[in-house]
């Protein structure tokens, strides 16, 4: 067996600091190699969960693994993974902040995140909110990529992409998490990573716009590819590597949550064509829909940077300003013809 074979397969005390549906379906995939504690704010819904051996509010179909140890005690989750393990904050952008200051006592010795979008309030991406609360003397890093949480639980494959400026620690991170079900590749590009991550989410929803009016297979291939370049620019103006996108945490997660009916975001563009109000859609769901909170924040920022983004625009104009949806679709196809380019 070669040594990186040998390395992977050794277990690692593991903490998922959320019990959302992505939380609990990466803890399930771990917990077959790895001992995991999967923490939750909620006693009741941990205590629930324990019982059941499943997460019947966020991921219900779903059997937790006898060795997944489910725990609302936050210092004991914490300490568990403190010697030579990994933490791993599994909460949306808009809970990040609060989970960070109540962690920041414990003096962590790493950190991961799942969560992908902008701040709304500061407009941070989530590597410039840990910095800000925990500051800059701990590895840390973005896990993203193309993963509905449903299919990671049942086992099934998928390709990651880990984001991190320090080497050293993205091996520890390799370590912990490919192998199984899950393929994990390596990034130093954390701005990319994490804007690709962030604004696929907008598109998903133009797109199930586009899909939920029937405009056919063409717009939606369209709407993906013209999205790419938004992605792109976006990127590139905040500090991203253009060939990021071209990779799982690009093109991979665009094209994932723009076609898959299992994208929440594509959820919110089926209802918006449907005719149905924001707030009918979101209370359907149960579940968060990064898209809608990161429109208003991606269309502030490409306003400031001079970055044209005319789907983001649209889409956040259809959300918060109460556009028609068909009055969206004929503002893009009425926009004058130019070269492609990103």
């Amino acid at each position: 067996m070669s040594t990186d074979a040998t390395l992977s397969s050794m277990p690692m005390h593991i903490t998922i600091l959320g019990a959302g549906a992505w939380g609990t379906a990466l803890a399930t995939s771990l917990a077959e190699r790895h001992p995991v504690v999967l923490w939750g704010r909620d006693a009741a819904l941990i205590r629930d969960s324990t019982a059941r051996r499943e997460n019947f509010r966020f991921l219900p179909g779903i059997h937790l693994p006898d060795g997944l140890e489910l725990s609302a005690d936050f210092e004991q989750a914490v300490t568990h993974s403190a010697i030579n393990g990994l933490l791993i904050a599994a909460t949306p952008v808009a809970g990040l902040r609060s989970l960070l200051e109540r962690l920041k006592p414990h003096a962590p010795a790493n950190l991961i995140w799942l969560c992908k979008g902008f701040e709304e309030q500061t407009r941070m991406l989530p590597h410039q909110v840990v910095r800000d609360v925990l500051g800059d003397s701990i590895p840390v890093g973005a896990l993203s990529g193309p993963s509905f949480a449903l299919e990671v639980a049942r086992g099934l494959p998928c390709a990651l992409t880990i984001a991190t400026t320090a080497p050293g620690f993205r091996g520890h991170v390799v370590r912990a998490i490919h192998g199984g079900n899950i393929r994990l590749y390596s990034s130093e590009d954390l701005i990319g990573v994490e804007v690709g991550g962030a604004v696929k989410n907008i598109l998903a929803i133009a797109t199930g716009i586009a899909d939920g009016l029937g405009l056919g297979l063409n717009a939606r291939a369209a709407l993906i590819t013209r999205g790419l370049a938004e992605i792109t620019r976006l990127g590139a103006a905040l500090g991203g590597q253009p060939e990021t996108f071209m990779g799982l945490a690009g093109v991979g997660d665009l094209i994932l949550t723009c076609t898959g009916d299992l994208s929440r975001n594509r959820q919110v563009g089926l209802g918006l064509a449907q005719g149905k109000s924001l707030a009918a859609i979101v209370a359907d769901l149960g579940h968060v829909a990064e898209g809608v909170r990161c429109a208003q924040t991606v269309r502030a920022l490409a306003l400031e940077l001079n970055v044209s983004m005319p789907i983001t625009d649209a889409v956040a104009g259809v959300l918060f300003d109460r556009d028609p949806v068909p009055e969206m679709v004929a503002r893009l196809l009425a926009r004058d013809p130019r070269e492609e380019s990103m």
